[in-house]
């Protein structure tokens, strides 16, 4: 599905008919008894308060670079533009970022300064502008965006997620987001309960990713190979199948689309919280056999884009 035309971002057309502002107005209003998330947490943020997610009034920022890391799709050749924020939604006990996401690091990034990375990546040359964990903080970034574009911001933006979005916030991304990338953790409760501190996750995910494809449909390619629009779902395959593999493939195939873009993930290793005291039955990596498995659940499910790349040394798994 690649395309030759020439690229406009989403957010361009919503900014031009002064629909963005109105949407930037919304936002914020979110944060005054805030319900930016599933979690509801009815803090008044724009006050500075904070809860789960340890973000007040401003977005804080991690790190900000051209990421090479990332599919070839986003990454190219000269990086995905990623702004990591710190802070999440969600308290997944193997986080890999446990250092950023459960304890917080960086500084609280105003919206000229956000704006600026964003222009500042995009001169790197930069193929889009990757917000890393940005649940929690979709006013801000919505905020920031109507200076990034008075400054010639025009490369698409990937809105990088757990997937533990709410759907307020999905309606003020619509026409703003050129590309949902989410990562469906969980099929089961039992498993989003114990390991993520969510027992909704499920079924949050399933209705957040099914308004994702409704935005933006499959992903579409440059004749490049890089990615323009439409949605890449991951799902990182966890040791024993806690990720429930199999439904989350099923689903992807039979509610979204054969078509949709996914990347199986074997990338687990044992991280945060985990140890041989707590969280036993997860702490190791996983086995080669493991995850084939679940490559073929994905192909006996009929999903025909699988990403392509596969791990070096799988057998070290």
């Amino acid at each position: 599905m690649a395309l030759k035309t020439q690229f406009e971002p989403a957010y361009l057309r919503t900014y031009e008919s002064g629909e963005l502002a109105r949407r930037v107005e919304r936002a914020l209003e979110l944060l005054q008894s805030c319900t930016a998330c599933p979690r509801d947490c009815g803090v008044n943020r724009l006050a500075n308060k904070f809860a789960v997610c340890k973000t007040g009034r401003y977005a804080i920022v991690s790190s900000c670079f051209p990421h090479h890391g990332e599919e070839n799709c986003l990454r190219g050749r000269r990086g995905s533009g990623t702004i990591f924020f710190s802070g999440c939604n969600l308290r997944c006990v193997f986080c890999q970022n446990f250092d950023i996401s459960w304890q917080v690091s960086g500084a609280p990034t105003p919206p000229a300064k956000l704006s600026r990375m964003m222009l500042e990546l995009q001169a790197l040359g930069c193929h889009n502008i990757n917000f890393v964990t940005p649940e929690h903080v979709v006013p801000q970034i919505l905020e920031a965006l109507p200076a990034a574009i008075e400054g010639g911001l025009r490369l698409p933006l990937v809105y990088n997620t757990s997937a533990y979005d709410s759907m307020e916030s999905l309606a003020l991304l619509d026409g703003v987001v050129d590309i949902y990338m989410p990562d469906f953790k969980y099929w089961d409760t039992e498993s989003a309960r114990k390991y993520s501190r969510a027992p909704d996750y499920p079924e949050v995910a399933r209705r957040t990713i099914k308004e994702m494809y409704r935005q933006v449909g499959d992903l579409t390619l440059d004749e490049h190979g890089v990615a323009r629009r439409g949605l890449l779902i991951r799902h990182l395959v966890m040791p024993g199948n806690f990720a429930g593999t199999r439904e989350v493939m099923r689903w992807i195939a039979r509610e979204l689309s054969p078509t949709t873009y996914v990347n199986v993930m074997p990338q687990y290793y044992p991280s945060g919280k985990i140890s041989r005291l707590e969280y036993k039955e997860i702490n190791r990596r996983l086995t080669p056999a493991e995850y084939e498995s679940a490559l073929e659940e994905a192909w006996r499910a009929g999903l025909k884009r699988l990403d392509p790349r596969r791990p070096r040394g799988l057998g070290m798994l």
